[in-house]
């Protein structure tokens, strides 16, 4: 399965802090259970990571529509 494959799995996230002060993501779906921890500059470049995808995916929709 690649980046742009559509995938029918259903899966929940929750994001927060840790009481030993890391960033947790934490994937939970039908077999999965999943926490990943981050301290937090290396969750601030994941965010930055998602922000710029948010824009490249919103600059792709303005072209698909138009």
């Amino acid at each position: 399965m690649s980046i742009n494959s559509e995938s029918d799995i259903e899966a929940n996230l929750q994001i927060g802090p840790t009481t030993l002060g890391m960033v947790r993501i934490y994937l939970e779906g039908q077999g999965i259970d999943l926490p990943l921890d981050f301290d937090p500059e290396e969750a601030e470049e994941i965010a930055e990571e998602l922000r710029a995808a948010a824009a490249a995916a919103r600059k792709m929709g303005k072209k698909a529509k138009g």
